[in-house]
């Protein structure tokens, strides 16, 4: 009899994926982490974890991760692409071939889950929080292809325990997108899009990752989808004022017209072209970052596996500038 519950993650040198390994070693978790060769490894420096550079296309070398585990978290996924086929096979071609691995590997899994994304629904149109009910209209290519692998998932549903999770905008220690919003800030200097009131969704990745380790461990989730978000909806000019009491500086506020988004989106798109990395603004972020509420209701995850949001804004937010101060990112 095996010591220790094994959990195989991949993603687990990014931002959610590092924290979802630190809360599976603090339970006790024997944790294995798919990597690549490239991957920095940096978070996970030090930590009692099995690394395994084998990518996520090697099914051979993904079967031998996968003897005797317990739990697959796949939160590994393509967020940025310059062409649609990368964003379809970082998410869609990866999952089926780890999905494949599982089952050939003959591991006997309590659960397989998949990390998804407010995306696939796409934005709330008329003011009220999308659930899992909610018709799929995702408007980006990101959003699609993530929406083709939730097909996928599900398509196998009789032969593995899966589970999948959607995650809203997510910060937090060690992300490096919203950080960009903390950088400015610390500056004197802040964006607004457009002249219509938005509102989000917005998770602490311990919240987040917490809400993944209960939907894996939870029978009842079996088979089901989860939106694991905040129980608030937040404002910018919300998050600009605790921010800036948490920062202790009052910053220029400058709104974007939507037009602007655009232009500046379009002449980034173009830039990239010409370089090997994709544009973090593109015509398709801009697309997604004009909408007015993008925003999910997370009463199943409540009811059902007994989620909450343990992690205020002001908390958040608090903890996360004085990560980045630490480390000397502000």
């Amino acid at each position: 009899m095996k010591d220790k519950q094994v959990a195989v993650v991949t993603g687990g040198t990014g931002f959610v994926g590092s924290h979802l390994v630190d809360l599976l070693l603090n339970k006790g978790y024997e944790v294995r982490c798919i990597t690549r060769r490239s991957s920095d490894l940096k978070w996970l420096k030090g930590k009692d974890v099995q690394i395994f550079d084998c990518g996520l296309y090697n099914k051979d070398a993904l079967k031998d991760v996968m003897k005797d585990s317990d739990y697959v978290f796949h939160v590994a996924g393509v967020v940025k692409s310059k062409t649609k086929e990368g964003y379809f096979k970082g998410n869609v071609d990866t999952t089926k071939t780890l999905i494949e691995a599982a089952l050939e590997s003959g591991a006997n899994l309590k659960r397989f889950l998949v990390v998804s994304s407010q995306t696939v629904t796409g934005p709330s149109y008329d003011g009220k929080p999308v659930n899992e009910e909610t018709e799929c209209r995702p408007i980006t290519t990101y959003g699609k292809s993530k929406l083709e692998e939730e097909k996928l998932v599900l398509s196998y549903k009789d032969k593995l325990p899966i589970t999948i999770c959607r995650a809203p905008a997510v910060y937090g220690e060690r992300d490096t997108e919203i950080f960009i919003y903390f950088k400015t800030f610390s500056k004197g200097l802040t964006t607004t899009i457009g002249f219509n009131e938005k509102k989000l969704s917005l998770i602490h990745v311990l919240d987040l990752v917490y809400g993944f380790y209960l939907a894996a461990t939870n029978d009842i989730a079996v088979g089901n989808i989860y939106f694991i978000s905040s129980e608030e909806f937040y404002t910018w000019p919300q998050i600009n004022d605790i921010t800036s009491k948490i920062i202790g500086r009052k910053p220029i506020v400058i709104k974007v017209p939507h037009f602007m988004v655009y232009t500046i989106a379009a002449v980034a798109q173009f830039a990239a072209m010409f370089s090997s990395k994709p544009a973090t603004l593109n015509i398709e972020k801009a697309k997604d970052i004009t909408q007015r509420y993008w925003i999910c209701d997370t009463s199943k995850a409540v009811k059902e596996l007994g989620y909450h949001q343990n992690i205020s804004i002001e908390d958040g937010i608090k903890r996360t500038v004085e990560w980045y101060k630490k480390m000397k990112w502000i």
